[in-house]
């Protein structure tokens, strides 16, 4: 049997509503608030300009110039929005153990609702990016080639945006199950992100096609996202086919087996928590 409407909209409204009381509760007793949805990600970015600037070399077209602060800074803003989400994801479960054994909703909405609220922070930060892009502009650092940009380019945003939350949305409701069930998951997550995060393409190029590294580096669906962002976002390109279908077919396959994992296996969730 289907949902009913009236259900879908009630469940609509629970869904906003833990999503903004995570938001409120992240910021409300914080000194700088909101602002460290803009601390973090450029934190980041000063540190590994300054370590790894001279170090790396950028793929970059002729003539292209690319400051290596703006080609970190468009990776880490994606970057910093899956891993945030995966995190709150992770602990949905158990920090609302008492709505999942005493309220009656699908209990996907628990970390999709953190997702949701990362969701805020992200578009802070790509307000942030924007003006990285100004400024780099105006000061003659980044040359961009203005005839390729379309609106074709721009459109390849939201499918890239769509595609990051299939891939997210499908691994945090498998993280979600798995720090119910285990709750050593927690700290090998905390090791595991900080790793992939330097195989994502997110602050180093991704190594040659022609090497062994560069080919399993690129299997990871999130190198073909990272990419993708820059292309639109920093060259007015749309994303090479190649890179979109890699990225499709690992969020919709991460999605599907989230999904069915956790239907056939909420039933426990009451008694594990």
């Amino acid at each position: 049997m289907g949902t009913h409407p009236a259900q879908r909209g009630q469940y609509f409204d629970l869904l906003y509503f833990l999503a903004w009381r995570d938001v409120r509760v992240r910021y409300k007793q914080s000194l700088l608030g909101i602002g460290w949805a803009v601390i973090l990600p450029v934190s980041m970015m000063l540190v590994f300009t300054f370590v790894l600037s001279r170090a790396v070399t950028l793929p970059t077209s002729p003539g292209e110039r690319l400051p290596y602060a703006l080609y970190a800074f468009a990776g880490l803003v994606p970057w910093t929005y899956f891993s945030m989400s995966l995190s709150g994801c992770m602990q949905s479960l158990v920090a609302n153990r008492n709505l999942v054994t005493k309220v009656y909703c699908p209990r996907e909405l628990f970390p999709f609702s953190s997702i949701a609220s990362s969701t805020v922070d992200f578009g802070i930060s790509l307000v942030v990016l924007a003006c990285l892009m100004v400024y780099f502009r105006m000061t003659g650092a980044w040359v961009p080639d203005s005839s390729a940009w379309s609106v074709a380019s721009f459109a390849a945003f939201p499918l890239l945006l769509l595609l990051q939350l299939m891939l997210t949305a499908g691994a945090g409701l498998v993280l979600a199950m798995g720090n119910l069930f285990y709750r050593d998951v927690r700290p090998m997550f905390t090791i595991g992100i900080q790793l992939l995060m330097f195989l994502s393409a997110v602050v180093i190029p991704v190594p040659s096609h022609d090497t062994l590294s560069g080919f399993l580096i690129r299997l990871n669906p999130l190198v073909s996202l990272m990419q993708g962002y820059r292309s639109v976002l920093l060259r007015g390109e749309f994303p090479p086919a190649a890179d979109v279908l890699h990225a499709a077919f690992f969020g919709v396959t991460m999605l599907a087996l989230g999904w069915v994992l956790f239907q056939r296996l909420s039933h426990r969730f009451a008694e594990r928590i």
